[in-house]
């Protein structure tokens, strides 16, 4: 089988008993870099020697097929450099090619930055999304941020220490100077850093200069309050096109959060003042 196996994202201490075990007997480890595979063997005290194989990036592609093939005859350890393969890290083209081929793909849970980022934001954690790394080109990474203008739910992002700067400043002015913000640095190492602020005030302050693994939490978008006059007209919209009242009423209130009795009495006294 393909083994996804979590790896520490920083203090070694994390590596669960799992990980310790598998690796200590795999025949096959599919690393993003082998060097760092080869350290954190060496971190973790295993004396086996897998044969290692590079997966990363550049490479997933061609060598999905061949992995697939090996992993029908021996088992098949995936590791990214830190966290959990396929989040933002290689991996998916893999786990695709082998569910087409039918080879059996499982995981071994662990550590992930963005679940530990999420955790110690003090943002809401009950819907959330993550949106990996926002794009390198100033216009395309305002456009991304525009089409999340709205989003509700809390977000996950991660940054590069060199682009971190520009990328609080154009959540500021896209999202707006107030909108709620946590970037989370070096999480679980020694000089971890979890500064919370808007997103105006941590844009001057990684404009000195920031280091480390960064991953960033963005509050949703604030609730906007719905218009009855504008929700009225939906309700209205989607009568004349031949929805029943009660359902149309119904469907605008889980969209608006409105009363659906209030939109359907609202409904019937405007037919009722509609001329004849």
């Amino acid at each position: 089988m393909i083994i996804l196996a979590a790896t520490p994202i920083g203090n070694l201490g994390d590596a669960t008993a799992r990980l310790v075990e598998v690796l200590g007997a795999a025949p096959v480890v599919a690393a993003e870099d082998t060097r760092v595979a080869q350290r954190l063997l060496a971190g973790l005290g295993i004396a086996n020697r897998p044969r290692l194989i590079a997966l990363h990036d550049h490479n997933e592609r061609d060598k999905a097929a061949e992995l697939v093939e090996l992993a029908r005859e021996q088992d098949v350890v995936v590791l990214s450099d830190a966290g959990m393969p396929t989040v933002s890290d290689p991996g998916f083209h893999l786990v695709e090619a082998a569910a087409t081929a039918g080879v059996t793909v499982t995981a071994l849970p662990g550590p992930s930055a963005v679940l530990t980022a999420l955790a110690v934001s003090g943002l809401p954690t009950d819907r959330f999304t993550f949106e990996g790394f926002l794009p390198r080109k100033p216009g395309e990474r305002s456009s991304a941020l525009r089409a999340l203008a709205t989003e509700p739910r809390t977000m996950v992002f991660f940054e590069s220490p060199n682009r971190l700067a520009a990328s609080l400043a154009a959540m500021a002015e896209v999202l707006g100077d107030e909108r709620r913000v946590v970037v989370c640095r070096e999480l679980t190492k020694l000089f971890e850093e979890v500064r919370r602020g808007t997103a105006a005030e941590l844009a001057a302050w990684a404009a000195d200069g920031v280091r480390g693994e960064i991953a960033v939490v963005v509050a949703g978008a604030p609730a906007r309050e719905a218009d009855p006059e504008t929700a009225l007209e939906q309700v209205l919209a989607l009568v004349a096109s031949g929805t029943r009242l009660k359902d149309a009423a119904a469907e605008v209130a889980e969209a608006t959060g409105l009363g659906r009795r209030d939109l359907y009495q609202a409904a019937l006294e405007h037919k009722g003042r509609a001329p004849r």
